[in-house]
């Protein structure tokens, strides 16, 4: 079943309004964000993995892009606290869980088939430089390439902030909050803009913390 898998249509939520789900494995819920019901099934979600929990080896073929919101997730290449970014691209293999627990942001199937860049940040640790004709804004680069831009942007409190999504976009929200379009997004909320939109938003009186990723969705 697909979730909001028209990327023609402008999508806002809550994470914490929606409801958890089971997955395949015992322990580890979901909460879809959106989702293309293929044989790659295309996904965009947020999981929680219970204390302990863990799921079996797999190759990820399509890729697979993470931020550590909660906790501590685990796998083959380390321990990864709140605060760290993951790129494992395509063909990577692992075996996921968590002693502790943890909530991620996930994001599979979304990689070019050739890409085999790796990447681990931790998004708490990296500086961040202000952006020249963006007042307010300053930005903490993740990952780029032809294809699309990964990064981090600090929004001051009340700042007004606006930029292009020639390729379509995602925001969300790790820290504070701000307006787009008259709804106010808060933490944990996730916006999804077509190709060819325009963001448009206020930052709240506490600023504001987002994840961005842009260029991707041309084509889709």
């Amino acid at each position: 079943m697909d979730v909001n898998g028209d990327f023609s249509k402008r999508v806002m939520l809550h994470g914490d309004s929606i409801e958890w789900e089971s997955s395949p494995m015992a322990g580890v819920e979901r909460r879809r964000l959106d989702r293309i019901d293929t044989e790659n099934e295309r996904v965009t979600t947020i999981v929680r993995y219970a204390p302990g929990s863990q799921f079996s080896s797999h190759v990820h073929t399509g890729g697979e892009e993470f931020i550590v919101m909660e906790g501590v997730f685990e796998d083959d290449y380390g321990a990864w606290p709140a605060g760290s970014y993951v790129r494992n691209p395509p063909q990577s293999r692992h075996t996921p869980g968590s002693g502790p627990g943890c909530i991620i942001f996930v994001k599979l199937w979304q990689f070019q088939a050739d890409d085999r860049s790796f990447v681990h940040a931790n998004i708490d640790k990296i500086g961040a430089v202000a952006e020249r004709g963006r007042a307010g804004v300053e930005v903490s680069p993740l990952y780029q390439d032809e294809h699309e831009e990964v990064r981090i942007e600090r929004w001051a409190p009340q700042a007004t902030v606006e930029f292009e999504a020639a390729g379509g976009a995602e925001v969300f929200v790790l820290e504070g909050g701000f307006t787009e379009n008259g709804e106010a997004m808060r933490r944990h909320s996730w916006l999804r803009m077509p190709v060819d939109s325009v963001i448009r938003a206020e930052a709240g009186d506490a600023g504001a913390r987002v994840w961005i990723k842009i260029g991707h969705l041309r084509g889709l």
